[in-house]
C-alpha cells in the first residue's frame, strides 16, 4: 500500500473511530453522571437494569430512538429540523484538530491520534465548538414558544459574554507559548510537573473552566437549560432523536473541553514519571470531566443576573489584567 493511500485508510479509520467512540462515551457519561450524583446524595442511582444498571444505556437510546418525534404545527419546521443536526456535527467537528494521545507506530508507519494537525489548532477548536451556540438560539426561535424563545435569548446573551472570557483566558497562554498549534503547547509542558501551565498561568486557568461551564450549559452556570425552570429552555418542544441530537452534542463538547484543559494545563499527554502519556492523558481527562459532576451536586444553580454581573464585573476585568500581566512578563 502506497503511503497516500495509508494515509487516506488512517484519516478515515480515525474519523469513524472518533464518532463511534464519542458517541459511545456520551452515553456512558450520563451512567456515569446520574451514579456519581446518586453517591452525592445518597441515593443508589441505576441498578435494576442489568448488572450495575450499565443496560439502562441501551434502554435510554431505545427509548430516544422509538419515541414520537413531534414537531409544533406553527414552528419554523425546517430550521427546528436541522438546529439539533448543527448541534452534533459542530461538536464532533471540533475533535479533529485536538490531539487525543501520543503518537505511535503501527505495522511500520507512525500513528498521530490527531485528524488535522494545523498550526491554528486552538483558533479552529474554539471557532467550531463556538458554533453550537447557533443551535441552541435556533432550535429555540424556531420552535415558536415563548420558553424556548427565552431560554435561547439568555444563551445568546451569556455564551456571546463569556466567550470573551475563555478568549481573553486563552490568548494569555498564546502569548506564553507563542504558538496557536495544540502540539506545540502539550510540548511546551514536557519538562516536567512545573512546567505545566496551570502554575504559570492559574488565573487563565481558573477563567477558562468558569467560561467552559456556561459554554457546555453546565450547572451551576446553566442559563440555557435553568434546571429550575419548570420547562426546558430552548429544548422545550424537542423529543424523541431530535432532542437526543442536542443531549449528544452536549455531552460531547464536554469531552471536547475536558481534553483541552487537559492539553492546555494540565500538561497534556506528556508522559510523568514511570507512567506512559497515554495513561497520564486518560486520567487527567477523566478528573477534569469529573468536575462536571462534582459541580452539579455540590453548587446551586445561580441566577441569570449573578452570572452575567459575575461576567462582567469580575472575570472580564481579571482576564484583562491577567493578559497585562502576562505581556508585563514577557517583555521583562
Amino acid at each position: 500500500m502506497s503511503d497516500f493511500a495509508f494515509l487516506l485508510l488512517e484519516i478515515f479509520i480515525k474519523c469513524l473511530l472518533v464518532l463511534a467512540l464519542l458517541a459511545t462515551l456520551a452515553g456512558f457519561a450520563t451512567y456515569a453522571e446520574r451514579k456519581v450524583l446518586a453517591y452525592f446524595q445518597r441515593r443508589i442511582g441505576p441498578d435494576m437494569v442489568g448488572p450495575f444498571g450499565l443496560i439502562q444505556l441501551v434502554a435510554d437510546m431505545i427509548k430516544l430512538f422509538t419515541k414520537e418525534d413531534i414537531i409544533p404545527s406553527n414552528s419554523q419546521k425546517l430550521i427546528f429540523a436541522i438546529a439539533p443536526l448543527i448541534a452534533a456535527i459542530c461538536a464532533f467537528v471540533s475533535l479533529a484538530a485536538i490531539p487525543m494521545l501520543p503518537e505511535f507506530t503501527l505495522f511500520g508507519h507512525t500513528i498521530r491520534p490527531i485528524i488535522a494537525d494545523i498550526n491554528v489548532a486552538l483558533l479552529f477548536v474554539i471557532g467550531t465548538s463556538g458554533l453550537c451556540f447557533y443551535a441552541i438560539f435556533l432550535g429555540g426561535l424556531a420552535s415558536n414558544n415563548k420558553y424556548s424563545i427565552i431560554g435561547a435569548a439568555r444563551a445568546l446573551v451569556a455564551i456571546i459574554s463569556y466567550e470573551s472570557v475563555s478568549a481573553l483566558a486563552l490568548v494569555a497562554v498564546v502569548m506564553l507559548v507563542g504558538s496557536f498549534s495544540l502540539i506545540e503547547i502539550n510540548n511546551y509542558q514536557s519538562e516536567g510537573i512545573f512546567s505545566w501551565l496551570i502554575f504559570k498561568q492559574p488565573l487563565a486557568f481558573v477563567l477558562f473552566i468558569i467560561a467552559l461551564f456556561i459554554e457546555t450549559n453546565r450547572t451551576p452556570l446553566c442559563l440555557t437549560e435553568n434546571e429550575a425552570d419548570i420547562v426546558s429552555g430552548y429544548g422545550t418542544e424537542y423529543s424523541g432523536l431530535r432532542w437526543g441530537m442536542f443531549f449528544i452534542g452536549e455531552y460531547t463538547s464536554m469531552m471536547a473541553g475536558a481534553i483541552l484543559v487537559t492539553l492546555l494545563f494540565l500538561g497534556g499527554f506528556n508522559a510523568f514519571w514511570i507512567i506512559p502519556g497515554w495513561v497520564m492523558m486518560i486520567l487527567k481527562t477523566s478528573f477534569v470531566f469529573f468536575w462536571y459532576f462534582w459541580a452539579r451536586a455540590a453548587f446551586p444553580q445561580l441566577r441569570p443576573d449573578q452570572v452575567m454581573k459575575m461576567c462582567y464585573l469580575i472575570l472580564i476585568p481579571l482576564a484583562v489584567l491577567n493578559l497585562l500581566l502576562t505581556a508585563l512578563a514577557a517583555l521583562v
